[in-house]
């Protein structure tokens, strides 16, 4: 691809939408669908789309307070910048892309504010189009449906043969200055009857090419659109209403070696042997770093902390785990409880599990009630039971804010 410039995207959600059912339940973009409007799922999917760096939202002088109550919380990357649109759909994208002049972007995306299921995808599909040299491109999809044709509304004429034909969709996109330039030709000339803006690209002889559409990206219409909508988001985003609850495992085992302590969840402990290892080889501490790091997929303690590091020997492993919990911080995750199984013949664990427990809940930056730290015998059997040896199993649960990408 070559190099992009700036991409701006408008927004068009200035209409009245006569056909959505009751004036009474509000304009169809601000209705609710799948926990948030219709509005805020198109705008969402431009605001934080990596290419693209300013946004446009073009809505009608009356829902100021509509808007400003729908985006309250919403997220964004890109700058958005609202202007209030025109009588028609023609003179609010005109409005939208004189709001862009400031910026002087390269490229622009025109998109209907009711068109939420939108995807990333589709929009790069787009944009690469225009970064290929294409002036505009349009997102197609071929018609299935066989067509008739009707003169009175009544009775069929003849069948219109679908071969060739498409239907379009937004988000359309074009170079900035020719498709401004080309609703500005369409205004002095008072043609106010284009159904699209590759309609004004057309006349405006710019080439527009075809871009694969995507068969989901609907738009809605009618109350019956939007109920179906809202249960289609409700199906797909079912999941994403329950907390998001995740747990790691992790296990590590050190062997027993000549000493005079043991290092066991950041506490030392008498003992007549010690564990080996590059760091103090504390292997709870190490096991519940590594169950961390598996609820957001971050790898084990040996690809944040390599043993063949000379930097981390006779380290404290408490610095590990606390590496960890930050990770999971970024990752939007909160620590709720953790759960460490010492299995050892000796020392024991008895003794020391309260210290054990109140180390960990200082390193994880929870009460000490979440907290626990049991501990078992291996029955003398194997390397454990020969005393050559101790291991720990520890199991972390964590939560994830549901806008996390952890």
């Amino acid at each position: 691809m070559s190099d992009a410039g700036t991409i701006g995207a408008i927004i068009v959600a200035a209409g009245r939408g006569e056909r959505a059912g009751n004036p009474e339940d509000g304009p169809k973009q601000y209705r609710p669908i799948g926990g948030r409007d219709v509005l805020i799922w198109t705008l969402d999917a431009f605001l934080k789309h990596p290419r693209i760096s300013q946004v446009v939202a073009v809505i009608h002088p009356d829902d100021h307070v509509l808007f400003s109550r729908a985006t309250e919380k919403l997220d964004a990357r890109a700058a958005l910048i609202v202007v209030e649109g025109g009588a028609q759909r023609q003179q609010s994208v005109l409005k939208g892309l004189e709001a862009l002049e400031g910026a002087d972007p390269t490229h622009v995306l025109i998109h209907d504010g009711v068109r939420p299921f939108v995807s990333g995808a589709l929009i790069d599909r787009v944009i690469d189009t225009l970064e290929a040299g294409e002036q505009a491109a349009l997102p197609v999809v071929a018609v299935a449906d066989t067509l008739k044709k009707s003169a009175d509304g009544a009775h069929v004429d003849k069948t219109v043969s679908r071969s060739g034909l498409y239907g379009a969709q937004t988000p359309q996109g074009f170079a900035y200055r020719p498709i401004l330039d080309a609703h500005h030709a369409a205004a002095d000339a008072q043609k106010a009857d284009f159904t699209d803006d590759a309609s004004i690209a057309e006349w405006a002889s710019l080439p527009v090419a075809l871009v694969e559409g995507d068969a989901e990206n609907i738009k809605l219409t009618t109350a019956g659109d939007i109920e179906l909508a809202g249960e289609k988001l409700n199906n797909r985003h079912g999941a994403a209403d329950l907390p998001d609850v995740r747990t790691g495992n992790g296990y590590d085992v050190h062997a027993l070696v000549e000493g005079d302590h043991v290092m066991l969840c950041g506490i030392e402990i008498p003992h007549d042997r010690s564990l080996s290892g590059h760091s103090d080889a504390d292997v709870a501490l190490h096991a519940l770093t590594d169950a961390l790091l598996a609820t957001c997929g971050a790898g084990d303690i040996g690809d944040h902390f390599p043993p063949t590091d000379p930097q981390w020997a006779g380290a404290p492993s408490h610095i590990f785990l606390s590496h960890a919990v930050e990770i999971v911080a970024e990752a939007g995750g909160t620590v709720m409880n953790a759960d460490v199984t010492l299995i050892c013949e000796a020392p024991k664990i008895g003794p020391h599990r309260e210290a054990m427990r109140r180390s960990l809940a200082e390193i994880l930056g929870v009460s000490i009630e979440r907290c626990s730290v049991k501990a078992t015998t291996n029955e003398k059997i194997g390397f454990i039971g020969r005393r050559e040896g101790i291991a720990a199993i520890a199991t972390a649960t964590v939560v994830y804010r549901s806008d996390s990408n952890g």
